[in-house]
């Protein structure tokens, strides 16, 4: 091995132990989540034993975490920057509304986070996402009538609203109009 790979691999015992204490969980939350033993973490955790790929795979899906990252050298002079050209978009989705996506695809489910330009009278119609959905939207320009379930609101430019997205709703558009929308818990 190189003393690159030493490195980044003297790492990953902490990163794991960062992880597991960031998701509040002990050793045998972690154990049953993964299928790893509750020794075998621990000793991975101390730095005692090497996880072989498939064990670093069922630790990294049963905290979350993305498996890439853990062996990444991490830094704050890291910026991950998707040029404008290259930020994906839904289509096919509502009524003269765009849809960009602006969050990282690991967060899929778990905190998304959308631009969305409605033509005049654009509309978004969704259906109910799993129980404990929200989503917060905020007005950029514009002004927009917002239904989740048998409740309604029109926001304007500067407005947030936050709303239950475990229900069916609704984003319409009263002339022009951009957003940008969180959903947390897809």
């Amino acid at each position: 091995m190189t003393d690159e790979t030493d490195a980044i691999l003297s790492l990953l015992p902490a990163r794991l132990k960062e992880a597991r204490r960031v998701q509040g969980l002990s050793l045998d939350a972690v154990a049953k989540l993964s299928g790893v033993s509750r020794s075998m973490v621990s000793q991975i955790e101390r730095g005692e034993s090497s996880p072989t790929i498939a064990t670093l795979w069922n630790l990294t899906k049963a905290l979350q975490v993305d498996f890439a990252g853990l062996l990444e050298e991490q830094g704050s002079a890291f910026i991950e920057v998707l040029r404008a050209a290259d930020v994906p978009q839904i289509e096919a989705r509502g009524t003269g509304c765009a849809i960009r996506i602006l969050s990282a695809p690991e967060d899929a489910g778990m905190h998304e986070v959308y631009e969305l330009r409605f033509a005049d009278g654009g509309v978004l119609d969704s259906q109910a996402h799993r129980r404990g959905a929200r989503e917060h939207l905020t007005v950029i320009e514009g002004v927009v009538d917002i239904m989740s379930g048998e409740s309604s609101e029109r926001i304007s430019a500067g407005d947030t609203a936050r709303y239950a997205a475990d229900v069916a709703h609704r984003i319409s558009a009263v002339g022009a109009a951009r957003a940008f929308l969180i959903v947390k818990n897809a």
